[in-house]
Formats: C-alpha cells, sequence, structure tokens
C-alpha cells in the first residue's frame, strides 16, 4: 500500500516538474539570484557605454561587442577590486570565463547606463 502511494507521488510529481520546466522556458525567465548573476543582468540591461579608453582597447586587441556581451552573461564580478558601494556610480572589476578568461572590463554602473571603462587583457 505504501509503496503504491510512493509510485503514484512520484509519477505526479515528475509530470508536474515537466509542465513547469515548459511553462517556465517559454517565459524567457531567468533566476539570477546570485550576486555575480544580479550585478551582470543590470549592467547588461542598462545603456552600454564605451570610454576613449575602451574603444582603444577594442581596437588594439580586435574585441568587439559580442565579446563583451558575452562577458557580461557569464563572468565573475571580483568585488574587492572592484568599488560596489560607491556614489553615484559603483565600479565593479569583471572577468570573463573559459576561452574569455584573459580579458577583464572595469565597468562604472550608474542609475541609467553602465559604462565600460578599461579592458584589461591578461
Amino acid at each position: 500500500m505504501l509503496v503504491k502511494r510512493i509510485g503514484i507521488y512520484l509519477i505526479g510529481l515528475s509530470i508536474g516538474s515537466v509542465g513547469v520546466y515548459f511553462f517556465w522556458q517559454k517565459k524567457n525567465a531567468s533566476f539570477d539570484y546570485g550576486m555575480d548573476a544580479r550585478t551582470l543582468k543590470t549592467i547588461r540591461i542598462r545603456k552600454r557605454l564605451f570610454s576613449n579608453d575602451a574603444v582603444k582597447s577594442m581596437e588594439l586587441y580586435k574585441i568587439d561587442t559580442l565579446k563583451i556581451s558575452k562577458i557580461l552573461k557569464k563572468a565573475d564580478v571580483d568585488f574587492g577590486k572592484g568599488n560596489p558601494r560607491q556614489k553615484p556610480c559603483a565600479e565593479y572589476y569583471i572577468t570573463g570565463k573559459n576561452e574569455l578568461k584573459n580579458i577583464s572590463l572595469l565597468v562604472k554602473r550608474c542609475d541609467s547606463s553602465a559604462s565600460i571603462e578599461k579592458i584589461i587583457i591578461n
């Protein structure tokens, strides 16, 4: 009797899990709960500006805005190297992952914009 109840419970749980998975997938919902993920998301959704220094580095190292967008999608934010409590614009030091791990960005995030101040190649 107990085994039958557990079996029915697991069948219902699996059907419900599949339904929720497809429901959230169609909504394009994102679950940005970590500190890095929230910081990167707020930078991505703001108007993106580039300083003269950043533009020169992009030309010198042949970095395009697609690579910058990839870094801002999945990266590590080093809160110790940046100044996240600075007012009015917080500063963040962001390092790319995988094939872009040698590229770091110094980003100033303001209320309405995010400015890429420096691009550092390690």
